[in-house]
């Protein structure tokens, strides 16, 4: 289990370029199963769960080839199906929650898909029923090994039909999609997610040779189409990544430049940040995040009550940013009430944050009330373990602001989603040594 050694408290400076978006690559990713043609990817985030998501697909039997940096080649000319029902593959699968969106485009180009319960974060309850019904909807047999853990869905060709997801699930959504651009006939999925990485998933399988309309919108419709080709995709900046940027500076008091974010994919995301007093300038295609030496002041509700600040579905605020608000708010003027509605253990890593000396009150598993420091306490280094990536690199954000020395086990978990991020921060002035 590596380690993060973090000497807080220094000035930060400079300029940072975004990573490619995590949850986006790994959808992209499974999509090139649909096509035997080569499918051309660029920024592609060098992080543990992409890397385990492409070792996934070479053991499948997709060629993979390095097209320079943080580009790649894949060609899914000779799938090995048999690596399917594999103790190799039921133990393989396990380690990365992206693996379900494997079935979708595996069923729908082969008529067989299967997994094994994904892993991933621990932060809560995270159900596959949307992915499965939407299956056996499409026409698949749904077959699960109880003693094993293991899911199978079978068909010979789907066929379109109509179908209300219960949840706007995104992982959901995607494998559905991705299941039903092969499919016999018209698909329409209402209650879709609509997230930009969605849409840019649906944008790539329509250049593919796909027919998806609605996109963007909660009710897709779907033509389906004997084959797909091969086409050539950019995934976008990671906004999560960046919203971790601008927590950075802001907790910091530090002055910093986020180069290319590509603004109109950023939803709430700015929005929300202000009104906890954060100033963000657009510059053309860059966020420059001035020094706060004065501070910043949490903005209440126009009725004077305390500010709440939630997750939603797209386009509401993105659950994974969650975490970094309330390291932000500790600091902040004012109090602010952080509501985690949809999933029920992200907030247990608050009781790091008061050994630090941060005032929060975990009202419940979703609920946490930050009283602000105004920068005239400074949270104290101190030892801690990150459970989970966005907890990770909240507390990896507390211990570069804070006062004297701070150490973080179970890095690993900020590495399934943060690329390269020790050289990244020494890169604008961190004291960060990774042991």
């Amino acid at each position: 289990m590596g380690s993060f050694k973090i000497e807080g408290g220094q000035p930060l400076a400079g300029e940072i370029q975004p990573q490619g978006a995590k949850n986006e690559a790994l959808q992209i990713l499974c999509a090139v199963l649909l096509t035997a043609e080569p499918v051309l990817i660029h920024n592609i985030p060098e992080i543990i769960d992409v890397q385990k998501l492409i070792k996934l697909l070479q053991k499948l039997g997709v060629k993979v080839s390095s097209k320079g940096s943080n580009s790649y080649l894949f060609q899914a000319d000779a799938v090995d199906l048999d690596y399917l029902s594999s103790d190799v593959f039921k133990e393989d699968g396990k380690g990365l929650r992206g693996s379900i969106m494997l079935v979708g485009p595996m069923l729908a180009r082969f008529g067989v898909g299967s997994i094994p319960r994904p892993g991933g974060d621990k932060i809560g309850r995270r159900r596959l029923d949307t992915h499965f019904d939407g299956f056996i909807e499409l026409g698949a047999e749904f077959e699960y090994d109880r003693e094993n853990y293991f899911y199978t869905v079978r068909s010979e060709r789907l066929k379109g039909t109509n179908m209300l997801l219960d949840e706007a699930s995104v992982t959901g959504t995607a494998n559905i999609v991705m299941a039903a651009v092969l499919a016999e006939g018209t698909t329409t999925i209402y209650n879709a997610a609509c997230e930009p990485y969605l849409q840019q998933l649906c944008l790539m399988l329509n250049r593919m040779g796909a027919s998806i309309s609605g996109i963007g919108s909660n009710l897709l419709t779907i033509e389906g189409v004997d084959s797909l080709q091969g086409t050539e995709h950019r995934i976008l900046p990671d906004m999560i990544e960046i919203g971790s940027w601008i927590g950075l500076a802001a907790m910091t008091q530090s002055a910093l430049r986020i180069k290319n974010v590509q603004w109109e994919f950023l939803g709430q995301i700015p929005s929300v940040f202000r009104r906890l007093g954060i100033t963000l300038e657009k510059d053309q295609d860059d966020i420059v995040i001035p020094a706060h030496t004065e501070g910043y002041k949490i903005q209440n509700f126009i009725d004077g009550s305390i500010l709440t600040i939630s997750d939603a579905p797209w386009p509401g605020f993105t659950p994974d940013l969650l975490s970094i608000i309330l390291v932000v708010a500790t600091q902040a003027r004012g109090e602010a009430l952080i509501h985690q509605k949809m999933f029920e253990s992200r907030l247990f890593f608050v009781d790091k944050l008061i050994d630090m000396g941060a005032k929060i009150i975990l009202c419940d598993p979703h609920r946490a009330t930050v009283i602000g420091h105004d920068f005239k306490s400074k949270l104290k280094g101190t030892v801690m373990t990150s459970p989970d990536i966005r907890a990770g690199i909240s507390l990896l954000i507390a211990a570069v602001s804070a006062e004297g020395t701070s150490v973080i086990h179970n890095i690993e978990q900020i590495d399934r989603g943060y690329e390269r991020i020790d050289e990244r921060l020494r890169a604008i002035g961190a004291k960060i040594t990774r042991m």
